[in-house]
């Protein structure tokens, strides 16, 4: 689930990105019969790229003090 939330998110334009985490984005999705809650997070905004957090968990409470975690950065157009 973390793989798949960070790869759909990770497939934005950095422009993307900026819009769409003004503020923290918390859903939740369905996967094989089982809810999952999804945060993601601005963690950073440069001038070259954004490095953005997912968060998953599955609701349960030793899950949602420490969800599993996922970071990508995306580089601006023309940087390396």
């Amino acid at each position: 689930m973390l793989d798949s939330e960070v790869q759909r998110w990770s497939a934005m334009s950095r422009d993307q990105l900026v819009s769409e985490l003004h503020n923290l984005q918390a859903y939740e999705v369905e996967f094989d019969s089982k809810k999952y809650q999804v945060e993601v997070e601005l963690l950073e905004k440069t001038g070259k790229y954004v490095h953005v957090m997912v968060a998953v968990d599955d609701g349960s409470l030793p899950a949602s003090i420490s969800p599993l975690t996922g970071t990508f950065i995306v580089s601006q157009p023309g940087e390396p």
